[in-house]
């Protein structure tokens, strides 16, 4: 059992899971041996997920650092993946020390090192969820203990649901977690997309490496404007769903041809 009370031999090791191969293209340590494989596939075929991964953590760094200044102290954070420094409450805790923070994540290894790098500060809580499950995630204890649903939430949707399929009605997995959430609350969201890539080609083969390496998801690339539908119901911040190294940079603006290589888009939304 891990600390969390999940039991390790849910643990599947014999096929690579998406969050530990993304901590692996941001040079974590904390995967496996069939992770490592099929990821380094898919930088052989496809080194620009590199910079996108990384890129889209940074976005999720100063995303939430704006919501978090907007006004709001509690967050919700889906799909969170293996634990990196800094995480959403390290950064939402630099601006206010007061913010709450449930991290969710579908992976048991995910729980394993939640009470390690997760769990030790205060306002912080984990459960084991899915994404396609709104209904046990928004009635967990864990979201019940922390999350006061009469008060602004940030909803963190990133890099997760272009592993939910169309068939499965991703729009309306969105819906229904926002219409949990009261007026004012920010819906933070990052997608991979085929806009800046061929698929085709190398960039098709490794999207199918999820597939073909068994992996526990596969990858569902999605243009601007159907990434821009999951917004509905939320008006954008400024300067609305970009590129993320395009949201509101706190450094360089990265070259025009740099910003080919990231197959990403992320906006960050507030619920009228």
């Amino acid at each position: 059992m891990t600390d969390q009370g999940f039991p390790v031999e849910e643990i599947d090791t014999t096929r690579p899971h998406p969050a530990r191969m993304y901590d692996y293209y941001l040079g974590g340590k904390d995967n496996y041996q069939v992770d490592r494989e099929a990821a380094q596939r898919v930088i052989d075929l496809f080194p620009d997920i590199v910079p996108m991964a990384r890129g889209n953590r940074e976005f999720i760094h100063r995303a939430v650092r704006f919501v978090v200044e907007s006004g709001v102290r509690q967050i919700i954070d889906i799909g969170t993946g293996i634990p990196t420094a800094p995480n959403t409450h390290h950064v939402a805790h630099e601006v206010s020390p007061e913010v709450r923070v449930v991290y969710v994540d579908n992976d048991p290894i995910v729980a394993t090192y939640a009470g390690a790098h997760l769990l030790g500060a205060g306002n912080t809580g984990f459960l084991l969820g899915d994404l396609r499950d709104p209904e046990r995630i928004l009635g967990h204890p864990a979201i019940g203990e922390l999350i006061d649903f009469g008060r602004p939430v940030g909803l963190m949707l990133a890099a997760v649901l272009h592993f939910v399929r169309d068939d499965e009605d991703p729009a309306g997995l969105v819906a229904a977690y926002r219409e949990a959430l009261p007026a004012g609350s920010h819906l933070i969201l990052s997608h991979t997309t085929g806009d800046f890539h061929r698929l085709d080609g190398d960039a098709g083969e490794a999207r199918d490496v999820y597939r073909d390496k068994g992996a526990t998801a596969t990858l569902t690339l999605r243009s601007h404007e159907e990434v821009l539908g999951f917004f509905d119901g939320f008006e954008l911040a400024e300067p609305g769903l970009v590129q993320p190294p395009l949201w509101r940079p706190d450094g360089p603006v990265p070259t025009e041809r740099e910003m080919a290589r990231v197959g990403f888009y992320g906006g960050v939304g507030i619920k009228l």
